[in-house]
């Protein structure tokens, strides 16, 4: 149980990508400290995205009202520059205000080809990525800093996989998938800077080894027997479920301090230290730290001192 929940109410968030993983676990903490939080994503109960999966936004937006906040689902492909500008024009028609955007687009699994050098990977799939990872950050900060900076104190979350400092030693297993999450990175930092005039912060953000319902499906788990799928894969032994990251994006929308952080790239289990909250099981993997000096490393999976 989350003992140093923040009090996040009167405060709008956008969480642009909550259809399900980090994005729905970033919504349902932010409404757990009691904000108003638009969730937006391309399936609904009456349509689905090339993703083709089960999850909705309307579902994540019940999980918020659940958690104690109000949850708007709003169905945005945000790759569109219509749907993004109307919807950024809804938040302020009805709430006059945008305290945190949270960037978490994303929608590129199917088309990476891990392993596959440039020169054989399909050229169309991966520049589809780089569009769905990239361009739809940019697009929507694009139409939605303008509200955010009408008052001071406003956050920019953009999510991404890898902190700047592990990125930037390691290969990340394709190419477009290496540079769409790098590229991210100096999304925050670019924005950090820009923001910075408004006492608004930017920072890029990552979880570990997410349990999104792609990953438990890949192990043929659920969140409630997830260690299962560790006499397949040990190392999944430091995975954080979608909440664990959600959590951090509520202590850096709480802390009144959180200029301290612009412009860096951060990850859900450094914060976790930094604000004292846990992930759903009561532990703090610190999934990055152990990547390297364990998986990385060669060494037999054991997460003692990392969870």
């Amino acid at each position: 149980m989350n003992t140093t929940i923040p009090d996040l109410r009167g405060k709008v968030a956008l969480v642009a990508g909550a259809t399900r993983g980090a994005g729905r676990g970033i919504a349902v903490e932010l409404g757990a400290a009691g904000a108003t939080v638009y969730v937006t994503g391309r399936t609904t109960r009456r349509s689905r995205s090339e993703y083709d999966r089960p999850e909705t936004i309307e579902e994540t937006a019940d999980l918020v009202n659940r958690a104690g906040g109000e949850g708007i689902a709003v169905q945005v492909d945000h790759l569109e520059h219509d749907q993004v500008k109307s919807l950024v024009e809804r938040i302020e028609r009805d709430h006059g205000r945008l305290d945190v955007l949270v960037n978490d687009i994303w929608g590129g699994e199917l088309l990476a080809q891990w392993d596959t050098p440039l020169w054989e990977h399909d050229l169309n799939g991966g520049l589809r990525l780089l569009r769905l990872a990239v361009d739809t950050h940019i697009i929507t900060s694009h139409y939605a800093l303008p509200l955010l900076i009408k008052r001071p104190g406003g956050l920019v979350v953009e999510m991404t996989d890898g902190t700047k400092d592990y990125n930037d030693h390691n290969y990340r297993v394709s190419f477009f998938y290496d540079h769409a999450k790098s590229a991210v990175i100096r999304l925050g930092f670019a924005q950090a800077h820009e923001l910075r005039p408004y006492r608004c912060a930017a920072v890029t953000l990552t979880p570990g080894w997410l349990r999104s319902e792609l990953m438990l499906d890949h192990f043929q788990v659920r969140e409630d027997n997830w260690r299962d799928a560790t006499a397949r894969e040990p190392h999944f032994a430091i995975s954080e479920s979608p909440r664990y990251v959600g959590r951090a994006v509520a202590a850096l929308a709480g802390d009144p301090d959180a200029m301290r952080w612009t412009g860096q790239s951060l990850s859900s289990g450094r914060l976790a230290r930094e604000y004292g909250f846990t992930d759903v099981d009561g532990s703090q993997p610190d999934c990055w730290r152990y990547l390297v000096e364990v998986q990385d490393a060669g060494r037999p999976a054991d997460t003692t001192g990392y969870r």
